[in-house]
């Protein structure tokens, strides 16, 4: 069964800085795009950052975009996303996803990930 769990969400004050993994088990996805999306309530999910399947291609939305790092360790099966300078509009739901396999690059469209994470909350307070 193929699985992608995500950690590291949390509360923080405003300006703070939190890392989020994404452990994936049941297959590999070395050779997958991989990416991070967002729901805030009350909206709809967003794209923040994707990566290609070496990592050697890296993609940001806008808002994030210097203040936020995607990183992949192909060797452990893992996904991370170093968020810095936070904001309390970066409050939502984090989900990490995964293309399926020979997809090798990360888009900004969720419909093109087939695998998702269950998500976890980060929380950002002012």
């Amino acid at each position: 069964q193929v699985q992608l769990v995500e950690s590291g969400g949390g509360l923080v004050q405003a300006g703070g800085s939190l890392r989020l993994s994404c452990a994936a088990s049941g297959r590999t996805f070395r050779s997958s795009g991989m990416g991070w999306f967002r729901q805030a309530p009350g909206k709809e999910r967003e794209f923040v950052a994707a990566i290609s399947w070496s990592g050697g291609s890296t993609y940001y939305a806008d808002s994030v975009k210097g203040r936020f790092t995607i990183s992949r360790d192909n060797a452990k099966n893992t996904l991370s996303l170093q968020m810095n300078s936070l904001k309390p509009e970066d409050t939502a739901v984090y989900y990490c996803a995964a293309r399926s396999s020979g997809n090798y690059y990360g888009t900004p469209d969720a419909d093109d990930y087939h695998y998702w994470g269950q998500g976890t909350q980060v929380t950002v307070s002012s």
